[in-house]
């Protein structure tokens, strides 16, 4: 766990829990597959007992059976998921 301070009023964070939030959204023709199979993002919750400000944070470990794999885009070089068939970044265009 890390040790964060509050953007607002500078107190320490207190470390609430880890989960999972899915991405994808339900289709009104295919219903929960697109959801299902969209995956989700592993992030850490972290409160302010002082002001109440809810901070997440992705989790460090993008290892394992729920991570999406990434390329190297060849014209800007920034990571992206291997699944788009663009960079998101410059629109370079996968052939």
């Amino acid at each position: 766990m890390k040790t964060i301070q509050c953007l607002r009023c500078a107190t320490p964070m207190r470390h609430v829990m880890d989960t999972k939030f899915q991405l994808g959204q339900t289709g009104w023709l295919l219903g929960d597959w697109p959801n299902l199979l969209a995956g989700s993002l592993e992030a850490a919750v972290y409160t302010c007992p002082s002001c109440g400000k809810i901070e997440l944070f992705q989790l460090e470990n993008t290892e394992g059976p729920d991570a999406i794999a990434q390329r190297q885009c060849p014209r800007c070089g920034r990571w992206h998921d291997l699944d788009d068939s663009k960079c998101p970044f410059c629109k370079y265009k996968y052939e």
